[in-house]
């Protein structure tokens, strides 16, 4: 910093101090949390799932998969979180997405970068739907990826991706709807490649789950439209990974996960599981 700059550095500091993005309280420096945040706050890394990284409570040794991912192998190499879905990281979240403060994006972005994969050479942030960019102004993927680029070095592109339908908000749904939007958007993607009738069938009744956004604990699935045949069974096992790795990461509660597992139980017996 130019030695001219500095006493205005100073005074912007006494002005405006930086703060914990998780509760407000005055740190020593900007993207710092505080004591009582930082503690809060659970850490994710390894012992974890070789394949899908949900945590272990203990480790079970080099390549171990967890339950869900040996009985069906995701499409994806792993899926890793910085930090588990707590009090700390859903304010810092919603402040980021809702709130304007896209600063924070910065203090995500270095949070993530020690679990960034050493072979990783491209960043593509998720897009937004071009009506969602609009009203937010922003799309907070996109910041982040920009500072994980900043912190790493390596390259990222904003622009490889396009979201081309406009879905509703999580953000409107209760805790459990949400996790079942989750739950059923794995299990359209797992039969989204099957050009037969009966799946097509299947994925209409799948998008009308996902239409919906009532927290209706008897609601969301329809039964006996198709006759008994693996293309469900399919569809349930991917959505049964999801909300199991959900719960793992504490995203949702005991509740909910099994008020879901019930609803699962349900469609499968349905479908001659």
């Amino acid at each position: 910093m130019s030695p001219w700059l500095a006493p205005l550095r100073l005074i912007a500091d006494f002005a405006l101090p930086p703060r914990c993005p998780g509760c407000g309280a005055v740190t020593g420096e900007d993207h710092r949390f505080c004591a009582v945040c930082w503690g809060a706050l659970r850490f994710l890394a390894p012992p974890w799932c070789a394949t899908c990284h949900a945590p272990f409570a203990y480790d079970r040794g080099a390549g171990a998969q967890c339950a869900a991912c040996i009985a069906d192998p995701p499409r994806h190499a792993g899926v890793r979180a910085a930090v588990a879905y707590g009090d700390v990281a859903r304010t810092v979240a919603l402040r980021l997405k809702y709130g304007g403060r896209t600063a924070f994006a910065e203090t995500v972005g270095r949070q993530m970068a020690r679990l960034l994969p050493d072979d990783a050479d491209m960043l593509v942030p998720v897009p937004l739907h071009r009506w969602r960019l609009w009203s937010r102004g922003f799309n907070q993927a996109a910041l982040i990826s920009a500072a994980l680029t900043r912190v790493s070095g390596v390259a990222n592109d904003p622009m490889l991706l396009r979201r081309v339908k406009a879905t509703p908000p999580l953000r409107a749904m209760g805790a459990k709807a949400r996790a079942r939007a989750v739950a059923y958007r794995a299990a359209l993607d797992a039969i989204e490649d099957d050009p037969s009738e009966e799946a097509e069938i299947l994925r209409l009744e799948y998008r009308a789950i996902l239409m919906q956004a009532d927290d209706d604990p008897h609601g969301g699935i329809t039964y006996g439209e198709l006759p008994a045949d693996p293309l469900r069974r399919r569809g349930i096992a991917a959505a049964r990974k999801s909300i199991f790795n959900l719960r793992t990461t504490e995203v949702i509660g005991d509740d909910a996960f099994h008020r879901l597992e019930e609803e699962l139980d349900r469609a499968e017996l349905s479908a001659g599981g």
